[in-house]
């Protein structure tokens, strides 16, 4: 099991997940997360460039959640929960 940290970007998305009734599919994608980090399905994808190391998710056809393993200590660092890639 994976603990669940959130930067500061991704708690500023919480919000807006609520606001357009995403945050109950992004919370069953934490769930999935907290477990394994590398199932699929749903599939998820190596991030590169600026954010390599990231891993991304679909929450639906415009939003991601973006996110770090810090396997050394079993922990998933939440990036973020909206947009396409805007950092």
């Amino acid at each position: 099991m994976y603990k669940i940290v959130y930067d500061k970007m991704a708690l500023k998305d919480i919000p807006k997940l609520k606001s357009t009734n995403l945050d109950k599919k992004t919370k069953s994608l934490i769930d999935i997360l907290r477990l394994n980090p590398y199932q699929s399905p749903p599939p998820y994808e190596k991030l590169v460039g600026d954010l390599e190391g990231a891993y991304s998710r679909r929450i639906n056809i415009q939003h991601r959640l973006v996110y770090q393993i810090l396997e050394d200590i079993k922990t998933i660092k939440i990036i973020s929960m909206w947009s396409h890639y805007e950092f």
